[in-house]
């Protein structure tokens, strides 16, 4: 189902060069202690942090740049410590360092805190700055710096606190004998801290856009979105009630904070599992999964909050007492739900109307491509960018992204299910072929030479109608998400009566929850940014809904179509009569569009094609 293409790999980019460096120090032809390399942090920029046990007792932190392949040593400490958190500002000026307390017996640190967190500027090695030594564990993160203010000597840096804060600090820095970069005024390092988030259970961090989403709980779960500005100001943008059971979440989680491999092992598993996406064309999905243990059951749920619903999955596991959690794995505008072992979903969270636009495998049918062990697995998810896994007991990185000769197996399969229990993953993955992946001009003849050999085998839907409307569909759905409730990119939505294998999907119950509720606040509701695009969806979305026959749909004209072919009129009266047709079918697509035009801002450049076309 998944294709991997190779990216990082610790052993090979880090570990051998270690080695060759570690063996220059000692003066000895080849070092054959452990390293014992581990990755720390994956920056905005592409840099990837790491430590590693020095040859002489000591622990050292380094950076791999993804760019020029290069590692280059950032700072050492004089011993053995436990490093759970690290950052780099994006100047390589300050390093933000949180240090556990050593569990496996090694020296205790001082002060005998659990966690320690230092600010060291490495610009050259100089000053330590001790920001916090506390009883519970801290994430640390800086700001991705506006590039267009090289001028200004500043940093700002987020501090997570396990006890359910986050601090904002703003690091003024100034420069000595024309090279050397100081924190200017450390002892008031203190004072500039700005407590931005209070009372969080769950927090993840999406470097790659500058957002922060938390969880706070009163008398119900609710999720804010705060986006980071350019100039470093931060501002809630958007928050919206989940319904989720009041003990989903024990202790605190952190999403997307690097990789802390001393973390200790809580005698409260993890509950729920939580994860928010975002893509650059104005969606929002929030996926969360829960375990029942007593029922052998696996629920997940899904709250696209640009297509205003909430849908809610129970897949039956075959083990008792399974409290594992699945993987959520974006690609696009699908997102792949992957239980090793016991199920994959690759879940459409644009056409969600039906199960049968997503695929769903379980048991022996599952084959998701990956190599390790899923609870090993971390998922790096960049709007625009290909989703990556990272492996951390090997430590790589694989780019990840569906296979498209799994998707032509699924569709060239005859013995897999019988009679029409195929038809349903056939269409899903038609539809993912040509209009996820369609821009292949070469995987559009393999397509179309599989429509051409089997149009009269599929029972449920019609091939040739399916073909053309997901191709017509693929022309405009990349625009924006407001096609999706006027384009009739399926043949489905003609029939009077659907058939039930494409209503039902062996293996998998959905039922339709809440409708999503999002209030969008402060300035994000007139920018034109990702939040406006959002909130554009959303009330679109809406507003088409309230709509009878908000999609065109060929029915609307098939009676006279009808009569057209069972009668022989001279050409002139059949002429006449399709330019009628026509006229009937622009009418209706010119109304949807108003309806969509109306919802849309006039400075609004990405939708100006609408009004210069004809519909």
């Amino acid at each position: 189902m998944l294709k991997l293409k190779e990216g990082f790999d610790l052993h090979r980019d880090v570990v051998l060069d270690i080695l060759r460096k570690e063996a220059s120090v000692c003066r000895v032809t080849e070092y054959s202690e452990a390293v014992d390399a581990r990755l720390l942090n994956i920056e905005s920029d592409g840099g990837i942090l790491y430590s590693w046990k020095g040859a002489t007792g000591t622990t050292r932190i380094g950076k791999y740049d993804s760019n020029t392949k290069q590692n280059k040593l950032l700072y050492t400490f004089d011993k053995q410590v436990c490093v759970s958190s690290c950052s780099l500002n994006k100047e390589e000026t300050l390093l933000a360092v949180s240090l556990a307390q050593n569990v496996r017996g090694e020296e205790r640190l001082k002060p005998t805190s659990k966690c320690l967190t230092l600010l060291i500027e490495i610009h050259p090695i100089n000053n330590t700055k001790v920001l916090k030594a506390v009883d519970c564990r801290v994430k640390v993160q800086f700001l991705l710096q506006d590039s267009d203010r090289k001028s200004v000597l500043e940093s700002h840096l987020l501090l997570f606190a396990e006890d359910g804060y986050v601090d904002l600090y703003h690091v003024m820095l100034s420069k000595q004998e024309g090279y050397r970069v100081v924190m200017a005024n450390p002892e008031r390092l203190s004072k500039t801290a700005e407590r931005i988030v209070e009372d969080f259970c769950w927090v993840q961090w999406d470097g790659h856009t500058q957002r922060l989403h938390y969880l706070t709980f009163k008398d119900k779960f609710l999720l804010r979105c705060v986006q980071f500005h350019p100039n470093n100001n931060c501002e809630t943008a958007l928050e919206l009630h989940l319904d989720m059971p009041s003990n989903s979440f024990p202790t605190v989680k952190f999403v997307n904070l690097g990789f802390d491999h001393y973390q200790e092992e809580k005698a409260n598993r993890e509950l729920v599992r939580m994860r928010v996406f975002t893509n650059q064309i104005g969606s929002l999905c929030v996926f969360y999964s829960k375990p029942l243990k007593d029922k052998n059951e696996l629920i997940y749920t899904v709250v696209l909050v640009h297509k205003d619903c909430t849908k809610k999955f129970r897949v039956d596991l075959a083990s008792e007492g399974f409290s594992q959690h699945p993987l959520f794995i974006p690609i696009g505008y699908y997102v792949l739900v992957y239980l090793q072992g016991h199920f994959l979903h690759c879940i459409n969270t644009r056409q969600q109307e039906m199960l049968c636009y997503s695929l769903f495998f379980s048991g022996h049918d599952v084959n998701s491509g990956l190599q390790c062990q899923s609870a090993d697995i971390s998922v790096l998810h960049a709007e625009g960018r290909p989703t990556r896994l990272v492996e951390l007991v090997s430590g790589k990185i694989n780019a990840v992204e569906l296979s498209s000769d799994f998707l032509l197996q699924i569709l060239r399969s005859d013995t897999r299910w019988p009679g029409s229990a195929a038809d349903p993953q056939r269409l899903a993955a038609l539809h993912c072929l040509l209009v996820y992946m369609g821009n292949d001009p070469k995987l559009e003849l393999k397509i179309m030479s599989w429509v051409c050999d089997n149009v009269n085998t599929i029972e449920s839907f019609d091939l040739i109608q399916e073909f053309i409307l997901a191709s017509w569909y693929r022309i405009g759905y990349d625009r924006f998400l407001g096609l999706d409730k006027v384009l009739p990119y399926s043949s489905i939505f003609e029939k009077k009566e659907v058939p039930g294998c494409l209503l039902e999907v062996p293996g998998v119950c959905c039922t339709n929850g809440f409708h999503a509720e999002p209030v969008f606040k402060g300035k994000a509701r007139g920018l034109f940014s990702f939040w406006s695009e959002l909130q554009c969806n959303t009330e679109r979305t809406k507003s088409l809904d309230a709509l009878i026959n908000s999609r065109y749909r060929t029915s609307h004209i098939q009676d006279d179509w009808d009569k057209l072919k069972s009668e022989k009129k001279p050409s002139s009266h059949m002429n006449h009569l399709e330019e009628t047709q026509r006229s009937k079918s622009a009418s209706h697509l010119s109304f949807v569009m108003k309806c969509e035009l109306t919802l849309l801002k006039p400075t609004d450049e990405n939708y100006t094609f609408l009004s210069n076309e004809e519909p």
